[in-house]
Order: structure tokens, then sequence, then C-alpha cells
């Protein structure tokens, strides 16, 4: 018998998220995740009237081809999948991971590579630009590990936050987005941090569960010249399956000059990846009310209530760029909440949140007294 959970998930997906019609094509990328989630998928996929195509893929299967992997096999899997990514008008990313580190000691020309030549033109050029498309996490023994909960609690905590009422947040959100889009300077201070920088003209995007579950947050991008100061971040981040602790960036113009944290010199070689990867590609605020620690997955963690991110690297091309391009798109967050020390945000001299809870009457329903469901 099918949890009764995996159906309301799937449900989101196929008609909320995806709002699959009849004779459309639904990409389903399953990445070691359950036979069930993608079976109900299939299923609510064809109940739309939808025509599914299923893709299942494996981390350690994945390992073993970026180790050996040539330039021109890589661009072969790139030209394969970004022909089936052209037939298909949305794409349904499930991905789960036994080990969150399974890439980690892949050399790094061969992620570069990856980034380049495959993950770039059939995701970034493709499925972000010409499909409606959403990516999840699904629960894992190692997820629930990471975020420091027995298997059974995460479970429950999962299916509460992937299936909130997005409706409601998508309607909670719009004044923050239009105070982003009005706003010319931002100013974020806290322990360990004072920025400054121009988000002047740059447009504010709301995520409310069409692009990400979870979701929550609304984004934009710092003017790449305009940021100045420094931040500390107190939130726990893997990427390219290193985990890093207490990174600080400090900034000149726009561009990162001193960057330290527990694997500087990893940190570094990240950040020394090109020219852009220095500069910043979004700055994002965080409130999803069932999202309160750290997991180490940045799909939950960049929603954390009480939260900001600022992000080294790639802009969003076509939504909030700033004109910043990188092979990187590294999302650090950082909490404001009292328990972590707190913090302010103000847009153009106005004190819009401080410790995490929003302070105008506009935005208190983004609050996670008001935001959650009774």
């Amino acid at each position: 018998m099918i949890d009764p959970r995996i159906t309301k998930l799937a449900d989101v997906l196929i008609n909320y998220s995806t709002e699959m019609k009849p004779g459309e094509k639904v990409l389903i990328e399953a990445i070691d995740v359950p036979e069930s989630i993608v079976c109900e998928l299939i299923r609510l996929a064809r109940v739309a009237g939808a025509d599914p195509l299923v893709t299942i893929k494996n981390n350690q299967i994945k390992r073993s081809l970026l180790i050996h992997s040539t330039d021109e096999q890589l661009q072969a899997i790139a030209d394969v999948e970004s022909a089936r990514m052209k037939q298909v008008q949305a794409y349904i990313g499930v991905r789960g991971s036994a080990n969150i580190t399974e890439l980690s000691d892949v050399p790094d020309d061969r992620m570069k590579a990856y980034q380049k030549i495959w993950w770039r033109p059939v995701h970034g050029a493709i499925r972000v630009r010409e499909t409606r498309w959403v990516v999840l996490r699904f629960p894992s023994p190692s997820m629930a590990q990471s975020a420091g909960m027995s298997t059974e609690a995460f479970e429950d905590f999962f299916f509460n936050v992937c299936t909130m009422d997005y409706s409601k947040m998508a309607t909670a959100m719009k004044p923050l987005q239009q105070r982003m889009e009005r706003a010319e300077k931002v100013k974020i201070i806290g322990p360990g941090t004072d920025l400054h920088f121009s988000v002047k003209d740059i447009p504010a995007v709301s995520c409310d569960g069409k692009l990400n579950i979870p979701d929550g947050e609304v984004f934009t991008a710092p003017v790449r010249d305009s940021v100045n100061g420094t931040v500390q971040f107190n939130t726990p981040t893997v990427y390219q399956g290193v985990r890093h602790e207490n990174i600080k960036l400090t900034f000149k113009d726009g561009k990162i000059i001193e960057a330290t944290g527990s694997d500087t010199v990893t940190l570094n070689k990240v950040l020394d990846a090109d020219e852009g990867a220095r500069h910043i590609g979004e700055f994002a605020i965080g409130f999803n009310p069932y999202v309160t620690k750290p997991m180490l997955d940045i799909l939950f963690d960049e929603k954390i209530a009480g939260s900001f991110h600022f992000t080294p690297g790639a802009a969003y091309e076509d939504e909030a760029d700033n004109g910043n391009r990188s092979q990187i798109h590294w999302d650090m967050v950082c909490r404001q909440d009292k328990a972590n020390g707190g913090g302010e945000i103000w847009f153009d001299d106005e004190l819009i949140r401080k410790d995490g809870i929003f302070a105008t009457d506009d935005l208190k329903p983004l609050n996670p007294d008001q935001l959650k469901c009774n």
C-alpha cells in the first residue's frame, strides 16, 4: 500500500508545481529514491492526461562515470539528454542520497568538465529556460542523520514541509517581492556581519513551490560591483561533496577579497574556479515556517525561517540577473533568529526584519505564527 503522504506529495508536484495538462510530456528524473514515489508520479501524470518519461540514476554510478570520464564521453551524454529534454514540457527531479559526500573525491578537472559540458547545456540552457520544472530531495536515513533526527521523525518533518499550503505562501510573499524590487540599498548586520550592497533595478523572484520543493524564499541579486563589507555564515554547507562550516567572506567593490572557514583551502579553490566565482549572483530571504534547523541539504537550508542566503557564482539568467556568470552557484546560509545571535535586514534605511521576524505590517504574514497551517 502506498503511503498517503507520498500520494499527497506527488499530487503537489504534478498538479501544483508543474501543472501538467493533457497531451503534455513530463520527464521524471529519479536519483537514489524509492520506486513508490516514481510510480505515484507516473500514475498521477496519467490521471492528468500527461505522458511521463522516466530516467533512473544512481550517485555511485555517477561518481564512477565522472572519475573515469573524458570530455568526448560527457559530450555524448549531454547530447542524448539535451535531445530528450527538448521533447518535454515539464521536468520533475526527485533526488535522494545514501551518502551526501559521494562525489567528494571526483577530481576537480572532471567536476568542472561535468558542469561545463553536461550539466549546464542540459539543465541550465534547456531545462531551466524551456520547461516547467521542479526539483526536490526525497527523505533517507542519510538525510535524517545530517539533520540529527531519527528516520521516522525526519520523514514526518519532510512531508509537513513539502506539502504545506504553498498557495497561501504565494499570497503572503508578494509584498516582500514588491519591496525588494522597489529597494535600492540593502544593509545586513549581525554577529560577524556588516554588509552593504545595491539591488537597484534588479528584478525579484518569489519562490512558492513552483520550482523547488520545499520552497519559501524571495530572491534577487546585488548590483555586481556594489557589495562591500563582511558576512559570517553560521550554517554548515556541503558543496561538491565537501562539508564547510563558519565561512566568512569579505568584499570590496563586489569581489570576495578574503574567504576563510573550516576548510579554507578547498573554499578558495572553489572560489577560484573562474572570475565570476568571487562575485555574488543571488541574495535571498528565507521564511518556510517548517524549516527551522540546518540539514546539510541546500534545498531545505536556504528556506530556513529567519534566514538569508548570499551566493557566490552565477546569477539566474533571464530572472534576477546581475550579469554575473560562473561555473559555480553556492548558496551560503545565515540564520538570524535570536537563538543564533539575531541580526537585522534593512531596505533603504527601513528595518524590514529583526532577529528573524518580519517587522512591517505588510510582511508580518510571512512570520511563522501566521504562515503555518492551522
